[in-house]
């Protein structure tokens, strides 16, 4: 881990794509996150985005040819100083000249010469991503270590649709920071694996306009999808109520809104899966009737508001769970006179009958609506292991440790 991660030297790599335009964003939003960043553009790149638009965003100048500034020998200097390489997007050309040690421009020289993590945003085609050329140079790249990111499905330029669509700039960003916070966070020892991970808050409508509902996020189910995709496995995220999150790369999202719309989706995604995750903040209770027409306020005061019990999804996949399929539970807690939050959670976990369950502390600004998380992972094998403050996506690499471990056990 970087000792500050707040303040790192970052290489931002473009290639000539359509997308190169997006670079813009994650540019400002490295930039603010207190980070120094120097932008190293193809030459066909500077067809897309021009120097001046780099250079003023970036506060540092801009060059594509390794002739410029000789005594200072960026084309060496640049890999070696980095704390991180982000190439995005990383067109198939790029990749391939990266997958096979071309050094014919600054960019490229400087990923030679990089000892940091590289992060390696794939934009092109869906032909291009397909193809079994590009297949062989990113697994060539990531057998020597490089992260390259699973590609967005949706529009590409023109009317064609499909994979290969760059990730949104929060998302790259978001991973980048893991990076830096853990640079050996994304292994692919999940590729093979099918899993399942449940986020956000439900919504149990009261009438037309009302509901009960809870301040989850969104934000730790998503990581957890996000981490795991990027681990190699096939993921189906159920998503209930979030703050306006993008569908992360690369994963099957399912949207649901009460909780028995997501009890029914995901143990359906669950059938097969190797791992199911629950991270969704699931409602307790819901109304017991659903007045068709919005209570009106009227001058007396409204009937009590009568509750019955939704089905308790994590217990269901519990008892039902298949050979070798390893479940996760969450649990905000807060302590209170009979307990304090890890008593709380290691008996929710031995109630939940789940084989690993995140503990959060939730109240004045931890767990809900925020981007960092802390806690600890109980095993129902008895262990304990606390989970420092750090990202959303930190905290979700080191549930995947745990899963990824039990699911080698489990052959």
């Amino acid at each position: 881990m970087i000792a500050d991660v707040a303040a790192a030297r970052i290489l931002l790599g473009v290639a000539g794509g359509i997308a190169a335009y997006k670079s813009c964003e994650l540019l400002r939003r490295l930039t603010e996150s207190g980070h120094s960043v120097r932008v190293l553009p193809t030459a066909s790149a500077l067809k897309f985005v021009g120097a001046a638009t780099f250079e003023a965003l970036s506060g540092q100048p801009v060059r594509t040819g390794v002739f410029a500034d000789v005594p200072a020998v960026p084309h060496v200097a640049l890999g070696q100083q980095a704390d991180l390489v982000v190439v995005a997007p990383a067109t198939a050309d790029l990749l391939a000249r990266a997958a096979h040690g071309r050094a014919d421009d600054l960019l490229t020289a400087a990923l030679l010469t990089a000892h940091c993590p590289v992060l390696l945003v794939p934009a092109m085609h869906t032909e291009m991503w397909e193809h079994p050329a590009t297949r062989d140079n990113v697994a060539l790249l990531r057998s020597r270590g490089v992260v390259v990111m699973e590609p967005a499905s949706g529009r590409l330029t023109g009317r064609d649709t499909g994979p290969g669509r760059l990730p949104e700039p929060a998302e790259i960003a978001e991973l980048a920071r893991l990076l830096l916070e853990r640079p050996d966070a994304l292994p692919r020892d999940l590729s093979g694996r099918r899993v399942v991970v449940s986020a956000g808050g439900t919504r149990e409508p009261l009438d037309p306009v009302r509901f009960l509902g809870n301040r989850s996020s969104g934000r730790q189910g998503y990581a957890l999808a996000q981490v795991a995709a990027q681990r190699g496995a096939a993921v189906t995220l159920v998503a209930g109520h979030t703050a306006e999150l993008g569908d992360p790369a690369g994963v099957e999202v399912v949207h649901v809104g009460t909780t028995r719309e997501l009890r029914e989706a995901v143990l359906a995604a669950a059938k097969g899966a190797d791992a199911v995750a629950m991270a969704a903040a699931v409602a307790d209770f819901r109304p017991a009737s659903f007045a068709s027409d919005k209570i009106k306020k009227g001058s007396t005061d409204p009937e009590p508001l009568v509750l019955t019990r939704n089905p308790d999804v994590l217990v269901e996949l519990t008892q039902g769970r298949e050979q070798g399929q390893v479940i996760l539970g969450f649990a905000a807690e807060t302590g209170d006179a009979t307990g304090d939050v890890l008593h709380h959670g290691r008996a929710k976990l031995a109630r939940k009958g789940a084989d690993l369950l995140v503990v959060n502390t939730v109240g004045d600004g931890r767990g809900f609506e925020v981007a960092d998380n802390a806690g600890w992972l109980l095993g129902a094998d008895g262990t304990e292991q606390e989970l420092h403050p750090g990202s959303k996506a930190l905290l979700a690499s080191r549930v995947w440790d745990a899963v990824s471990a039990r699911l080698r056990a489990h052959g």
